[in-house]
């Protein structure tokens, strides 16, 4: 099943999350309820989710208020709370808040050649409940700038790129100074990137004054039409930690910190989480990685547990739903030409034909 697509035509925020709420009233409905039923699973009682996206929204308007415009503006297009959006933005401040553990989610390949545009790649895992909740959007946040995104039905941003050569990965962290008193939803930085940086510069300084309460590394990723740039941004309540590539142009990510004095505080453990194995995985997977097909990136990621790094993750069915994981896409970024291109399903899947591509053909694919 195609990954659901949406094109807005309005420009400011409000009108612009008017017309997404009421173009996915349904889909908008089923992801607060998808996120409902996570939320008590993991032990939110009675009014907790209520007054903590009432809080994530409040530090969106602070923060980013054309966000919390467009955010109230979905809302009251797709017959929703406020509140519920601030929710849906807030999830991963929400999971963090009620101290969730797991498997973890994603894993991301960035490569910088000398000489070209970066070559990218990421997984997104997350429970296969929520395969039906995945979005590729198109916006223009002011006139002339053009960010897509791969996000869920409800959320302002995740993974992008926009068309001044920037782009971002999305990888959730966990770490000691997480906390309860709801800050900027990750998300909602990770949208104000696309939809304003330029440089990678200008993502740090971005990244560094919002208030967080969660944790999330952002690789950010420019192509001046020259050289291209690459940062890994470890962001937590704690401090924002910057990773430059390595000296042969290759930066990669899982669920776990690397900057020095952040990973100091990390909070996944061997135990709950793969990640500690992806990651070396994917370094013995950089050659098959640096290569200009997308198709032939994505493969180079086909790993099942028991036969490597579970890079490539399958649900296990005889587990709840809420402990349960998945490679639910694949994402690739062309900064150079600014798009963006996702395949249903985890690397085992992948097929050249299979992607579909922000900005959409008439058919929504390539």
């Amino acid at each position: 099943m195609p990954i659901a697509t949406h094109l807005s035509t309005e420009i400011e925020p409000a009108a612009r999350g008017r017309e997404l709420g009421r173009a996915r009233r349904a889909e908008l409905h089923a992801a607060f309820a998808r996120y409902d039923e996570l939320f008590a699973a993991e032990g939110a009682r009675a009014g907790q989710v209520a007054d903590w996206g009432a809080r994530a929204l409040a530090e969106t308007a602070a923060w980013a208020p054309e966000l919390a415009a467009e955010m109230t503006g979905t809302a009251e297009g797709a017959g929703l709370e406020p509140w519920q959006l601030g929710a849906l933005n807030g999830r991963t401040e929400i999971l963090a808040a009620l101290a969730v553990t797991g498997e973890g989610e994603c894993s991301a390949a960035v490569l910088v050649p000398q000489s070209g545009a970066p070559r990218t790649v990421q997984t997104w895992d997350w429970h296969d409940t929520f395969r039906d909740g995945m979005l590729l959007w198109s916006l223009e946040p002011r006139p002339g700038r053009r960010v897509h995104t791969f996000t869920e039905f409800g959320v302002v941003g995740k993974v992008g790129v926009n068309s001044d050569g920037l782009g971002l990965h999305f990888n959730v962290l966990r770490h000691a100074s997480d906390h309860t008193d709801i800050g900027v939803p990750v998300h909602v930085v990770a949208r104000r990137i696309l939809d304003e940086a330029t440089t990678v510069g200008e993502a740090v300084e971005l990244a560094r004054s919002a208030r967080l309460s969660a944790s999330t590394v952002l690789t950010v990723v420019t192509y001046d039409g020259e050289r291209g740039d690459a940062i890994g941004l470890e962001l937590s309540p704690e401090r924002v930690g910057e990773l430059p590539v390595d000296p042969d142009g290759v930066l990669l990510h899982t669920n776990h910190f690397l900057d020095e004095k952040l990973a100091a505080g990390e909070k996944t453990t061997n135990e709950v989480s793969s990640t500690f194995d992806r990651l070396p995985g994917l370094r013995e997977r950089v050659t098959a990685l640096n290569t200009d097909d997308r198709t032939e990136r994505a493969r180079a990621l086909h790993s099942h547990r028991g036969e490597g790094p579970a890079i490539c993750a399958h649900a296990d069915l005889s587990l709840p739903a809420h402990l349960r994981w998945e490679s639910l896409a694949t994402i690739s970024l062309d900064v150079a030409a600014g798009r963006l291109y996702a395949h249903e399903g985890g690397p085992c899947r992948i097929e050249p034909d299979g992607w579909q591509q922000v900005p959409f053909d008439e058919k929504g694919r390539v």
